[in-house]
């Protein structure tokens, strides 16, 4: 039988990454997702706590997979909810993504929706990896507005970075990580199927404020790249800037110990 995994992420069930990932995943692997009705990006570790969080039973969604629900929670909302009360038994492995732009650097990575998705299958035991997919500053905002639909060269490397995807996670169930681990995978903007997977570790940054003031005493979010403040080899940033495959290790399963 093929292993079962339960795929969710942060930018809405809709999105167009999440669907590659979905498609090149079936044919080794039966596939559940549970996955955020509307985006949740930035969220991180955020669970609802005060409202309902609405599951919606949407399996006309993804042709082929085992099932799948919209959730009007936040990724670790999904997660939580599908292994504790959507799945008739704990899938093999929890997989997160492909985001819609990197996750890399520990600022990002502690901000991110995908990766909170991730964690939290790992804080149940599981192989968990978490996926994103560098897109080109000039596509960013198009790519982004248009829920991850994309055209032209793009679509071949987020192709690529999606059966990329698929055989990584093959590649972590035979040799499954420390348990508490995630695996953060970054592809960088052209990703064929030869890119070089490099091992890598969170790069150092400096973000400031991420606010601009838009008036007297309101403010809006505005992202920037920030400034590396530690010039190291073999960081998850380097590897894409050199156009490889950034795969790094995230260890949870020490925290609280001395």
């Amino acid at each position: 039988m093929k292993p079962h995994a339960l795929v969710t992420n942060d930018d809405g069930i809709d999105s167009g990454f999440l669907h590659q990932l979905v498609e090149a995943l079936l044919p080794e692997f039966r596939v559940s997702v549970a996955a955020p009705a509307f985006e949740q990006s930035w969220i991180g570790r955020a669970m609802t706590r005060r409202d309902e969080v609405e599951v919606i039973h949407s399996p006309s969604v993804f042709a082929g997979t085992n099932d799948a629900w919209a959730i009007s929670g936040t990724p670790t909302d999904c997660v939580n909810i599908a292994l504790g009360h959507l799945l008739p038994e704990k899938p093999d492995i929890v997989l997160s993504g492909i985001n819609i732009g990197y996750n890399t650097t520990e600022t990002l990575i502690l901000s991110s929706g995908t990766i909170a998705g991730a964690i939290e299958g790992a804080q149940w035991g599981l192989p968990a990896i978490a996926f994103s997919k560098c897109v080109p500053n000039a596509l960013f905002t198009e790519v982004n507005h248009s829920k991850g639909q994309t055209s032209g060269n793009f679509s071949h490397s987020l192709k690529a970075a999606a059966a990329r995807a698929a055989q990584i996670s093959k590649d972590v169930l035979a040799e499954p990580p420390a348990s508490g681990t995630v695996l953060n995978i970054n592809f960088p903007s052209e990703t064929r199927a030869d890119t070089e997977i490099v091992d890598t570790h969170p790069a150092k940054i400096e973000l400031g404020s991420l606010f601009e003031e838009v008036s007297p005493g309101r403010y809006r979010f505005c992202f920037h790249h920030g400034t590396i403040v530690q010039t190291e080899e073999a960081t998850d940033r380097s590897a894409l800037e050199a156009g490889q495959i950034s795969r790094s290790l995230l260890d949870f399963s020490k925290i609280g110990r001395s």
